[in-house]
């Protein structure tokens, strides 16, 4: 499948935004994600987060509603997407909620320039359903580009679309959006500098969310450290 242009897919998730929310909510994919943030492991006193393709804030909102759970207050959550008219949706909610979250408009390929470099050091990025509108040759750089705002050991969870004929109609299909296996996945986050991936699963009682989706978490390693635009070049090429 031929992946959408930057445009083209701002211009998608604008027309098609209200049909998105109705999709995710369809799926409860704010409550799985919760869900499983609760289950992870990696929620902790003090954490610096960063939502990386907030949307209109899904997972977000999962992680706030997470820490609450557990009576755990973050330091800092940060968020970015793409198209405008999601970015204005989030705010929306988050005022409604008396919520403070800082979030920009910023791509993931182009973060060097669209961010600030403050924006660093997380000990959590969340990413999900963002990454299946990177060309899939330009996924490595996107990888790099998150680990790049991780701090040393920090972790960065991942929902991305699994390969099977379900997402080939709901996903790529409907969202034109690319879908993954597992061995792609591996090959590049190795080529970004990730060491071994964690292949882990929503709980249970959310089983069709990991029907079509991987969660990948990968560790940000001292001893490796992301590639530069020159050096995924070479390794791409």
């Amino acid at each position: 499948m031929m992946s959408l242009q930057t445009g083209a897919v701002q211009t998608l998730y604008t027309k098609r935004l209200s049909a998105y929310k109705a999709f995710i909510s369809f799926f409860r994919s704010q409550d799985a994600i919760r869900a499983l943030l609760e289950h992870s492991g990696l929620l902790r006193p003090g954490l610096r987060v960063l939502d990386a393709g907030a949307g209109f804030g899904t997972a977000t909102f999962a992680l706030l509603d997470a820490l609450r759970a557990k009576n755990i207050d973050a330091q800092t959550i940060d968020a970015f997407d793409l198209t405008p008219a999601m970015l204005d949706r989030f705010q929306a909610e988050l005022d409604s909620r008396g919520i403070t979250v800082r979030h920009r408009q910023a791509n993931v390929l182009e973060l060097e320039y669209q961010l600030s470099p403050t924006w660093r050091d997380y000990d959590l990025i969340v990413s999900a359903s963002m990454l299946e509108y990177v060309p899939k040759q330009s996924l490595p750089h996107a990888l790099s580009a998150l680990s790049a705002r991780l701090a040393e050991n920090g972790s960065l969870l991942v929902v991305i679309t699994r390969k099977n004929w379900i997402t080939k109609i709901l996903i790529e299909w409907w969202w034109h959006a690319a879908r993954y296996s597992r061995r792609e996945l591996r090959e590049a986050s190795a080529i970004a500098g990730f060491g071994d991936l964690t292949f882990i699963r929503f709980p249970f009682r959310y089983f069709w969310q990991s029907v079509s989706n991987h969660v990948v978490l990968a560790k940000r390693s001292s001893s490796r450290l992301p590639l530069s635009t020159e050096d995924l070049n070479s390794e791409s090429g």
